[in-house]
């Protein structure tokens, strides 16, 4: 049976685009069933929409509004309703690729050993969301020679750790810029991203 993937995005939409074409051309079995996604004008609603799937505009402001002084009650509501929103979807895998928000346990233990995290770094190396900044200033502080990329499953709300699923290392050339490093992490994020849900949905892992 044709897995179902969830993938949840913030930004541009290349994860995205690079697991779409994955589907598309047959490198993974399986089919995206949804997009969520927390900013209104992020360019992956348009990518999902291109490729036919369903997509679903779900931001945190009013679970904000409802706590404006708790925001730890605020995230775990939100969390709540989006992981109500995924269940209807009965998701095989739901896919991290570019949601800049932490997830909580509330959506967490609904979909236990499920949840995927792409992150440009290494495994144990610069958690947070200014990985490549991080790897870019300690190259050039400390002669850092090497950064790279993980898929790995988000079992808690610790910050890009867990269960690693694959990781490739990314050198860092003495003569490139900080952007043309990044254009090349993002490279090997997207095939590794879709080498891990190949092998996913061919059952590689379980």
């Amino acid at each position: 049976m044709t897995d179902r993937i969830v993938v949840f995005a913030s930004g541009s939409g290349t994860n995205l685009q690079a697991i779409l074409d994955g589907c598309a051309g047959g490198r993974i079995d399986a089919e995206v069933a949804l997009v969520v996604v927390d900013r209104i004008e992020a360019p992956a609603r348009r990518r999902a929409r291109r490729a036919g799937v369903e997509e679903v505009h779900r931001p945190i402001e009013p679970f904000r509004r409802l706590h404006p002084n708790e925001p730890r009650a605020a995230r775990c509501s939100y969390d709540a309703s989006l992981a109500a929103l995924v269940r209807r979807f009965s998701p095989d895998w739901v896919v991290l690729a570019g949601w800049m928000r932490l997830l909580t346990s509330a959506f967490l233990d609904e979909f236990p050993d499920r949840v995927i995290n792409l992150h440009p770094a290494l495994p144990g190396e610069f958690p947070g969301a200014h990985a490549i900044d991080d790897a870019w200033a300690a190259h050039r502080s400390e002669g850092l020679g090497r950064t790279g990329v993980m898929v790995h499953i988000v079992p808690d709300e610790q910050v890009d750790d867990g269960p690693v699923l694959a990781w490739r290392e990314v050198p860092i050339e003495p003569t490139e810029t900080r952007e043309m490093l990044e254009a090349r992490i993002h490279a090997v994020e997207h095939e590794l991203l879709v080498t891990v849900l190949s092998d996913l949905s061919a059952k590689v892992y379980r």
